[in-house]
């Protein structure tokens, strides 16, 4: 869809997946867009069905659209979930790290085991790997032992787990705060400067 390389510093890959969760991964991707990071977008099957469930945006165009066509053509490059062969799946093609938001249950077990079936699950191997940093936002629950046995793993191999569970300390009014709380946090990891959302105190 685009390929464009505008902005400075190392690209941030970001994955959707199934789980519940789209406005996260739409805010999140219209903030990258706005700073103009460069980002490396990877959306799986039930990451676009989920995308069109939960926030009316049926396919790429649609995304495109609502993030700004002019931001995302200038610094999003897309790659099919598929392709284990792109750039995301070789430890030589440098980033700032990987989010996978939201992250399903699914997915979760395949990074923690390493099976690598998609690119998605290929480029957070690949993280893990050369030590850069990978953020999974779940949005599960109840959590079954399972799940929580392998979110243990993947923070063991040294992923860092950011629950899609907003806090309600700074007493959020809409539902667009509550994301914000959540994406304000994944932006934080990345080290990326923003103002998203209001920190304690300020």
């Amino acid at each position: 869809m685009s390929a464009g390389t505008a902005g400075a510093g190392l690209p941030v890959v970001l994955a959707i997946t199934g789980a519940s969760g789209a406005p996260y991964a739409v805010r999140l991707l219209a903030e990258l867009v706005r700073l103009r990071v460069p980002t490396w977008l990877i959306v799986s099957s039930h990451g676009f069905r989920l995308l069109a469930t939960e926030s009316d945006l049926p396919d790429l165009a649609a995304l495109r659209a609502h993030v700004g066509a002019e931001g995302f053509d200038a610094c999003v490059r897309v790659f099919d979930d598929s392709d284990r062969g792109a750039t995301p799946a070789s430890g030589s093609a440098r980033t700032r790290g990987m989010v996978i938001c939201p992250c399903s249950m699914g997915t979760v077990a395949a990074v923690a085991h390493g099976t690598s079936r998609s690119l998605v699950e290929r480029a957070a191997d690949v993280a893990l790997k050369e030590r850069r940093p990978l953020l999974l936002v779940p949005r599960e629950t109840p959590l079954s032992l399972i799940h929580l046995e392998n979110l243990a793993q993947v923070t063991r191999a040294g992923a860092t787990v950011i629950p899609a569970a907003p806090g309600f300390y700074h007493r959020p009014a809409t539902i667009d705060e509550l994301v914000d709380f959540i994406v304000a946090r994944i932006l934080d990891h990345l080290q990326l400067e923003h103002a998203v959302g209001r920190r304690w105190g300020a």
